[in-house]
């Protein structure tokens, strides 16, 4: 039998599982709602409009976590504290104690209707992007993570580093977050 062991951790799995299932998850409408009014550090959202000069904001070209796509000129939105853990915690009775965080994240300033379903499982990530994605158990505490810089076939390098992931049975859910600022990028639940 094959096994694989993931970069940061000690722990050997089986095979890894098929994830063509897994998809990127972009923050739930329920909590853009919410977002759209008062972030999580507790500050009310100040919708600006994305602009190239990157007056008041650079958000031009930055994912917007509504929908996984880039943010274009002319674009109301909102730079917020999200804490996508202590959410999903939430809704699933963990507790994520101290692995619970929060961070800046772009969202649109009005509903957007989320993700283009035809736009592909991930969002489009340029060739030599640097995430790590960081798996939590059904706890909510940081079970292991993985680097990866992203190659030309994103979508080939997210499948194998999440299959790395899902093949410890612990893992209930995936953060992908950029490395150079930390911000979350998207969460993938298991298949």
């Amino acid at each position: 039998m094959t096994t694989y062991t993931a970069h940061t951790t000690h722990t050997t799995h089986p095979a890894r599982p098929d994830t063509t299932g897994c998809t990127a998850r972009a923050i739930p409408e329920a909590a853009l709602g919410e977002l759209r009014v008062t972030d999580d550090a507790g500050r009310p959202a100040e919708p600006f409009t994305a602009r190239e000069d990157g007056v008041p904001q650079d958000a031009v070209g930055s994912l917007l976590r509504c929908c996984l796509r880039d943010a274009r000129a002319g674009e109301r939105v909102a730079l917020v504290s999200y804490a996508p853990l202590r959410r999903w915690a939430a809704g699933g009775g963990a507790e994520p104690g101290a692995y619970d965080e929060q961070g800046p994240v772009f969202i649109h300033a009005e509903a957007c209707g989320g993700p283009d379903g035809a736009a592909g499982r991930y969002p489009v990530t340029r060739a030599g992007a640097l995430r790590v994605l960081r798996r939590y158990n059904a706890r909510g505490q940081i079970t292991g993570g993985r680097f990866l810089e992203v190659p030309e076939d994103a979508e080939a390098a997210f499948d194998a580093a999440l299959g790395e992931a899902f093949a410890d049975p612990e893992t209930a859910l995936v953060h992908v977050r950029a490395v150079e600022y930390g911000c979350f990028q998207f969460e993938v639940r298991r298949p």
